[in-house]
C-alpha cells in the first residue's frame, strides 16, 4: 500500500501530547490524518488533516470516526474497545489490536496476564471495590505496607496510593482494584519495545526514571539507564518475553522494578509512545514516534540507538498556579547548551499538569544530568 502523499487515512484516538508528536512524522512522510479527541482545543488539532471532536468512550462515536480509515491507533488508552473490536471486523486495521489493549485497560487482568505468562511482576490480590480491602487486612490476608491500585481509568499517578496504614483506606474511590506489595527498589526502569506485523522486534535502551515524590509523576528520564550491563540485559530481555506474550503490533512501553536485591519485576505497560521515550526525539536515530508510525504500517524497523546520552525533564503545572499558561524563564533554557523544549500546546495550566517536556543531549550522561538539574531549577510552569 502506498502511504506517503496518497489516499490512504491514518486515524488517531486521542490528540493529546503524544498524538501532536506523532504527527510530526506524519507530516514528515506526508501522511494523512484523522484524529478523534474530546476537546476542540486539543494539541493534535493544528497539525492533523482532519480533526473531529467526540467522546473516545462511546461506541457510535468510535466506530463513525473508524470506518473512514484505513489504519486505526490510539496516543490513549482510555477509548471504546468494542467500537475497535467492531471496526476489526468490519476489516479496519486497528494497531496495536482491542485484544492488546483489553487486557492493559484493566489493571487486574494485566497482572494476571503476567502471571499467567509467568513474567515477574510484584505479588498481588485484586478486589471488585476497595471497600472489601478492609476485611482482607482483617482476615490476615493483606498486610501493611501496600499499594492501592485502581484496576481502570489511572494515569500520572491517580488511581495510585501508598496505603501504610488503615487511616490511609478512608479517602479511596470504591473501585474495581488491585492491591500490590509494596516492592523496596533501587531503580524504576522502562524499555521500549517496537514490533511489526511481520513480527520484527527491536528494543530501544534502558532508561531509568526519576519520580517526583509527592505527584508520583516521573521527573527525569535517563538514557542509558546508570545500570551494570548485565542488568540492563535482564531488563531488555524480560521487556521481549512481555512484548512476545502480547504479540502486540506498534510500541509497548514496559516499566520495570530493579529490586535491592537486583531482581527485575514488571510494573505495567503501555501500547503507546511513553514518556519515557520523548528523549528520542533529539537522542535517537529513530524517534519512539517514527517507530510507531513504521510499526503500524509494516515499515522496516528504524535504528533504536542512542546518538547521544539523553535526558528528558517533565514539565508540569506548578503548585497553586490555575489559568492562562505562562512558561518563566523559557529563554533562559534555551541558551543552555543541548537543550529543547517541546510545548504541548495546552493554553490552561494546572498544578502537575504535564504542560511539556525538555530534553537534554550530551556525549556525557553524568554532564546531561547536570543540565537537567539546571534546567529544573530554572523553568516554571506559571499562569498568568
Amino acid at each position: 500500500m502506498n502511504y506517503f502523499s496518497s489516499n490512504f487515512k491514518l486515524g488517531i484516538l486521542g490528540g493529546g501530547q503524544l498524538g501532536k508528536m506523532m504527527l510530526y512524522d506524519t507530516r514528515k512522510f506526508d501522511i494523512y490524518t484523522c484524529v478523534l479527541d474530546p476537546s476542540k482545543d486539543a494539541p493534535s488539532r493544528l497539525a492533523c488533516d482532519e480533526f473531529t471532536v467526540g467522546d473516545l468512550m462511546d461506541y457510535d462515536t468510535v466506530v463513525n470516526f473508524g470506518k473512514d480509515v484505513d489504519v486505526l491507533t490510539f496516543e490513549i488508552e482510555n477509548v471504546n474497545v468494542d467500537a475497535l473490536e467492531t471496526l476489526e471486523q468490519k476489516g479496519v486495521k486497528v494497531f496495536p489490536s482491542s485484544k492488546t489493549l483489553r487486557i492493559i485497560q484493566n489493571k487486574a487482568t494485566q497482572k494476571l496476564f503476567y502471571r499467567d505468562h509467568d513474567i515477574p511482576t510484584a505479588e498481588f490480590s485484586r478486589f471488585a471495590y476497595s471497600s472489601e480491602i478492609d476485611e482482607a487486612v482483617e482476615n490476615g490476608g493483606l498486610s501493611y505496607p501496600f499499594v492501592w491500585k485502581s484496576a481502570r481509568f489511572g494515569y500520572d499517578g491517580t488511581g495510585v496510593k501508598v496505603v501504610r496504614k488503615e487511616e490511609d483506606l478512608t479517602d479511596l474511590p470504591n473501585v474495581e482494584c488491585i492491591t500490590e506489595k509494596l516492592i523496596p527498589f533501587k531503580n524504576e526502569l522502562a524499555v521500549i519495545v517496537a514490533r511489526n506485523e511481520q513480527g520484527d522486534l527491536k528494543t530501544y535502551p534502558v532508561v531509568e526514571m526519576e519520580f517526583h515524590p509527592e505527584a508520583n509523576q516521573v521527573e527525569y528520564v535517563i538514557c542509558p539507564a546508570r545500570i551494570p550491563n548485565e542488568i540492563a540485559k535482564k531488563a531488555e530481555f524480560i521487556a521481549l518475553r512481555v512484548a512476545d506474550a502480547f504479540k502486540h503490533v506498534g510500541l509497548l512501553a514496559v516499566e520495570m522494578f530493579q529490586t535491592e536485591t537486583d531482581e527485575i519485576l514488571v510494573n505495567e505497560v503501555a501500547p503507546r509512545p511513553h514518556n519515557s521515550g520523548h528523549y528520542s526525539i533529539e537522542a535517537s536515530y529513530t524517534s519512539q514516534f517514527e517507530q510507531q508510525l513504521r510499526c503500524i504500517l509494516g515499515l522496516p524497523l528504524g535504528n533504536t540507538e542512542s546518538k547521544v546520552a539523553g535526558v528528558m525533564v517533565n514539565l508540569v503545572g506548578a503548585e497553586n498556579h490555575t489559568g492562562n499558561v505562562v512558561y518563566k524563564n523559557i529563554e533562559h533554557i534555551l541558551a543552555m547548551e543541548g537543550v529543547t523544549p517541546h510545548i504541548y500546546g495546552k493554553k490552561q495550566t494546572r498544578p502537575f499538569r504535564k504542560m511539556g517536556h525538555v530534553t537534554i543531549v550530551n556525549k556525557d550522561v553524568a554532564v546531561a544530568r547536570e543540565i537537567a538539574e539546571k534546567v529544573k531549577g530554572s523553568i516554571e510552569v506559571i499562569s498568568e
